[in-house]
């Protein structure tokens, strides 16, 4: 079983470096997510990343209450995650929000919640609502820092341990901190060898704030992907720089980002893979082959949420974008 490091987050918390993200891919496929949780535990995960938007947290649940009954892990023994969506932005809906979630997980706090992006949406039903003459989503008129102070209030009632923030550029984390009482422990970004981050993270860490890596793998099944997309795990430079390590390609993307400093969350639902990607802590990647893998950075941005461009508060934008 693997034995994954800890980091420190800016409040005292640990924090396993290595999780498991938890979003499975298109309606129909939720399920996959509570094999791929039990699966997980089973070779040494115990963080996991999980959101209201993916329509998976009751699974999710039933999965880690299994292994709990089973006496696998304990629950003081997992780091949980969790997201508030866009639609529930406004202060009212927020604990709210954050309760549901408990219940579908089974948990009574979080070890981590974030706000899952800057930009709110507009209330109802819908996960994303969309104005059906511009296909573009509806926005909600609630400003992030007013959410953030709703967040601020879920911590100190104890349902969860920790907050941070997700898909913040770095004028947007900048604003926040001049308002917040609670400086985030993390912001949860889109991070690979196409898309480093290098800005970004140097801001982040000045002010304590750790990166998480998400599609660290480029994401290669993503439901919105076209033929012609970037492709970034058929690159045959991974499957060379692995061949020297003995290492797969995936292994080493992710071992890039660990020694990056950066906390990442693979996410896969197949068994052996699940086990392959937690194994990157019995190898180094040499100084060389990290500043050869810095130099394919393109900004290749895979999760840029078109359907938001138009949005006040849409987060990349070429000018405040790191």
């Amino acid at each position: 079983m693997a034995n994954v490091p800890l980091i420190k987050l800016n409040n005292g918390v640990t924090i396993p470096v290595l999780g498991l993200g938890t979003f499975q891919g298109p309606p129909g496929r939720e399920d996959e997510a509570g094999q791929a949780v039990k699966d997980a535990i089973d070779v040494g995960y115990r963080h996991f990343d999980c959101a209201h938007l993916y329509n998976n947290e009751k699974i999710i649940g039933d999965a880690i209450q299994s292994k709990i009954k089973e006496g696998i892990v304990k629950r003081e023994d997992l780091f949980i995650v969790s997201k508030l969506w866009n639609t529930l932005h406004r202060p009212p809906l927020v604990e709210r929000a954050l309760k549901e979630t408990l219940k579908n997980l089974q948990l009574d706090y979080v070890d981590l919640y974030l706000m899952h992006w800057p930009q709110g949406f507009k209330e109802g039903s819908e996960f994303v609502p969309v104005d059906p003459k511009t296909s573009l989503v509806i926005p909600s008129d609630v400003d992030y820092v007013d959410t953030w102070k709703a967040m601020e209030e879920l911590q100190r009632k104890g349902l969860t341990r920790s907050l941070g923030v997700s898909n913040f550029n770095s004028k947007q984390i900048e604003r926040l901190l001049k308002v917040a009482s609670i400086v985030p422990v993390t912001n949860q970004v889109e991070c690979h060898p196409y898309l480093n981050q290098a800005k970004l993270r140097r801001f982040c860490l000045d002010r304590g704030i750790i990166l998480t890596s998400y599609c660290p793998l480029g994401s290669r099944d993503r439901p919105w992907k076209k033929p012609g997309d970037l492709d970034i795990f058929s690159d045959p430079k991974f499957a060379q720089i692995g061949n020297k390590y003995r290492k797969s390609a995936a292994q080493i993307m992710i071992r890039y980002n660990v020694q990056l400093g950066n906390i990442v969350i693979p996410k896969s639902s197949n068994k052996n893979r699940i086990s392959e990607n937690i194994n990157v802590f019995d190898f180094e990647l040499s100084k060389q082959d990290m500043e050869y893998m810095n130099s394919f950075d393109c900004n290749g941005r895979i999760c840029r949420y078109l359907e938001c461009v138009e949005h006040p508060l849409y987060p990349f934008k070429p000018e405040v974008e790191f």
